[in-house]
């Protein structure tokens, strides 16, 4: 069956953006802690950006990879998508870099080997992010760094 808004219980906001929010959320059946991506069709439509997310959500459902922001499902309603995702529980690398200034070498080598290896896997797939930045680089439980955002990202088997 479909999911619908009714098949989670919505926590607190994990983040704004332009056409809309991000929720930390559970589904009620599993208790399965997500962040639910809330978008606005008017918003995506006034922006002529339908194609654009259709892309995003293709793309990022076919990438399995351990620091891949997983996209598990979305379903819509009347006036909203939503993209169903995997949580990040410590943010944006953006938000760490602006606390600590600077990250020692250690730790930056190994975002660095992660985001490499990541990317590798990207453009083994043929997939071409084109937004790396470290507010869409996501932190999770052990710190590990996540890519998210594939907004702006294409398919091109042609490489």
């Amino acid at each position: 069956r479909r999911l619908t808004i009714d098949d989670f219980e919505i926590g607190r906001p994990l983040g704004k953006g332009k056409f809309g929010n991000v929720y930390l959320a559970r589904l009620k059946e599993s208790h399965f802690i997500v962040a639910l991506k809330v978008l606005f069709k008017s918003q995506i439509e006034k922006e002529g950006l339908e194609h654009q997310l259709r892309r995003e959500i293709e793309i990022q459902a076919h990438l399995q990879h351990p620091n891949i922001l997983r996209l598990y499902n979305y379903f819509h309603d009347a006036r909203r998508v939503y993209l169903i995702l995997e949580y990040a529980p410590r943010g944006e690398l953006y938000k760490e870099l602006q606390k600590n200034q600077k990250l020692d070498e250690q730790r930056t080598a190994t975002i660095i080997e992660e985001l490499a290896d990541a990317l590798t896997y990207c453009h083994d797939k043929k997939v071409i992010h084109r937004d790396i930045k470290p507010e869409n680089l996501l932190l999770g439980f052990r710190g590990e760094v996540k890519i998210a955002d594939f907004g702006w990202s294409v398919h091109t088997p042609s490489l």
